[in-house]
């Protein structure tokens, strides 16, 4: 296991945990400053981090910034005295494990980085240190399987076939193994097959000869030469013409290809990817895809599951999202709620990752206020889940208590009863534009009731 890092310019501070890490026989490395530890960080990473916030040159959100843009998945305790944290709850907008007041219990701090230790090892992939692209980053069981799938094919050349729907990051995974295979500092190029009129697809692929046919007026290596050495990813390849198929299977089988109008064999040195939202089988048995190159490409097959049997990263992907769509607008970081959070867990998201990512962007855009509430999502999100067996909405809060059970949070069922309370109030109010005594005519409760319930909750400012 990696150690945890300690980092605080004063010196005091960091020989008491030092001590105290040792006697929990928890494996430790110290620093000085914020700058040093982003200096480390370039080589090697650590498994949980503990910082300060105010210290000389870079500050502890700084850095900390900066670690979950490179690894959300590294827990991160903020050490803070009490009239730093409501500015640190702003500037790091919830990427922080948890909150360490100083001065603090020593022993309460060791419990708190066996925690974070605890949810590390739970959030990292079984195969080695692998680190994966943060966009496919996932927790759940489907997830971790694709993750150790690039773990044990980082050191082969193996011909690889990935299966999923639009949108769940296919390309992404093709990017990934080719970054931690052998050839990963030889090219990657990407083609969609579906996106190339089927005239020009050939010469796309493999190139053509000066003079092969009208407009050809010099030579032109295709995508093959380009990859030569490095990785070759062909998307949606259940839409490549049978004639290129043909074609395709002939370089897989003896290596060689030739340009369009070209005479010469060109030996061809690159690994092949590919992906498809099809059911290859499915096709072979119609007739529309060879089954010899199928059985070349299905060497190694990973399926990536849809975002609606992984619901439980849904939260991960959302926030990671909108720290990404943060930095590149160059604005101010937004924060979901957690009733936010559970009502997008329990969507289908039809256009999986990519969808969410594209909500992500135009609630940064769009929502007025740092907080996003259910109201302020799109209207077509803000309709009410329907109940069915496989989504209906105790099921997304029975996922949601165990994550917090194994999180080994307290007081789960006051912060739950808060939510829903919250969820019901805001969306009854959005839905009677603020009239509170209809609002609670429709939730059955008194207005009295209702304006201590809001009053409560803090919700004066979230009305519609």
């Amino acid at each position: 296991m990696k150690p945890v890092w300690i980092i605080d310019d004063d010196r005091s501070i960091r020989w008491v945990l030092e001590k105290s890490l040792a006697r929990a026989d928890i494996e430790f490395e110290s620093f000085a400053s914020a700058d040093d530890a982003l200096r480390a960080l370039s080589h090697h990473q650590p498994q949980v981090v503990v910082s300060d916030i105010r210290m000389p040159g870079r500050s502890g959100l700084d850095f900390l910034q900066t670690l979950h843009q490179r690894h959300p998945l590294i827990p991160a305790i903020i050490m803070t005295a009490y009239s730093d944290l409501e500015s640190a709850v702003s500037a790091f907008q919830g990427g922080a494990f948890e909150y360490l007041p100083k001065p603090f219990d020593i022993n309460h701090a060791v419990d708190l980085i066996r925690r974070a230790l605890e949810q590390s090892r739970r959030k990292s992939s079984d195969v080695g240190q692998l680190e994966v692209a943060a966009d496919i980053l996932g927790h759940a069981t489907a997830m971790q399987d694709v993750f150790r799938a690039i773990g044990r094919l980082s050191q082969s050349h193996a011909t690889v076939l990935i299966n999923g729907e639009s949108g769940t990051g296919k390309e992404l995974v093709a990017r990934a193994l080719h970054r931690h295979s052998p050839r990963a500092d030889k090219p990657f190029i990407a083609i969609n097959t579906a996106a190339i009129p089927k005239d020009l697809l050939e010469s796309e692929l493999f190139g053509h000869e000066r003079g092969a046919f009208t407009g050809a007026a010099a030579t032109r290596h295709g995508r093959f030469e380009q990859a030569e050495g490095g990785t070759l990813f062909l998307d949606e390849i259940g839409d490549m013409p049978s004639e290129l198929q043909t074609r395709l299977l002939r370089v897989l089988s003896d290596g060689n290809f030739y340009r369009v109008g070209g005479h010469q064999p060109i030996k061809a040195n690159v690994r092949i990817i590919t992906a498809t939202h099809q059911n290859l089988e499915e096709r072979v048995k119609l007739g529309l895809f060879r089954e010899d190159l199928f059985h070349r490409l299905n060497v190694i097959r990973l399926r990536l599951p849809p975002l609606r049997e992984r619901r439980e990263d849904i939260p991960l992907l959302a926030k990671y999202f909108l720290q990404k769509s943060a930095v590149d607008l160059a604005v101010e970081q937004k924060q979901f709620s957690e009733a936010t959070l559970h009502h997008l867990s329990a969507q289908d998201f039809p256009g999986n990752v990519r969808q969410l990512e594209n909500l992500c962007h135009w609630l940064t855009v769009m929502t007025p206020s740092q907080m996003i509430e259910i109201a302020d999502l799109p209207p077509e999100w803000r309709c009410v889940v329907e109940i069915s067996a496989a989504t209906d909405w105790s099921s997304a809060l029975a996922n949601q208590v165990e994550t917090a059970l194994q999180r080994g949070d307290e007081g789960i069922m006051e912060s739950f009863v808060a939510q829903f309370e919250r969820t019901l109030i805001l969306q009854a109010l959005h839905h009677t534009n603020g009239r509170r005594i209809e609002a609670a005519t429709l939730l059955g409760i008194g207005r009295n009731t209702l304006t201590r319930k809001i009053q409560e909750l803090g919700l004066e400012d979230r009305e519609a």
